[in-house]
């Protein structure tokens, strides 16, 4: 039977990039991890394609699958519901295969309630007014909305304190290579090890 693989969890205030990063992390030859793809109940926007950037579902059927316990995680954020299927993430570590989550602030935290031994990394803005600069230029928000998600921010933020790690992204290739290496680094932490090991000591004195 394979080893539990990781569940790599990377999450931050809405704006900072975690989609670019994510995808660059991705888009590297050697990436060997699973993403899996979050439900949300917000709109499309250009370019965007149902399973592949989100699983673009309605509101009736989000709160169905909160209320049969089908998610792992679930936020609803600036009046929409974004959260991450909890069986095929089960499946797949169960399987030994890494799984990559992109996920907002609060639903990082119920996965970490959930599954303890994830690698959490937060990734910060260079400064607010970066970020403030990066959501308005989206075009997709009008001021009110832009309000709401910097005041949201604000206190995601103050929420690293929650995480393993935290990466400034101010160049996208930096950012990437931080986290890349904080994933292996965090391969031979003794936690990772010892459950296997004790399986072992004991099969060796039965």
């Amino acid at each position: 039977m394979a080893n539990r693989g990781m569940l790599i969890v990377l999450s931050g205030p809405s704006g900072v990039g975690k989609g670019t990063v994510r995808k660059a992390i991705f888009d590297q030859d050697d990436n060997k991890f699973l993403y899996s793809i979050s439900m949300t109940t917000r709109k499309m926007r250009e370019g965007e394609v149902d399973g592949v950037d989100y699983h673009f579902v309605s509101k009736e059927e989000f709160e169905n699958e909160i209320s049969t316990g089908g998610m792992l995680e679930y936020a609803k954020y600036v009046d929409n519901y974004y959260g991450t299927p909890l069986k095929y993430v089960n499946k797949m570590l169960d399987a030994g295969q890494d799984v990559f989550l992109e996920i907002e602030v609060q639903g990082a935290m119920q996965v970490r309630e959930k599954i303890s031994d994830g690698l959490f990394i937060f990734l910060t803005p260079p400064d607010l007014m970066e970020l403030r600069q990066r959501i308005t230029g989206r075009g997709t928000d009008d001021s009110a909305t832009i309000d709401k998600r910097m005041t949201k921010a604000i206190g995601e933020i103050d929420m690293m304190q929650n995480y393993d790690y935290a990466v400034v992204n101010d160049e996208i290739n930096d950012a990437v290579e931080k986290i890349q290496t904080i994933i292996k680094a965090e391969r031979w932490r003794v936690k990772r090890f010892l459950p296997d090991y004790r399986k072992q000591l004991g099969d060796v004195f039965k």
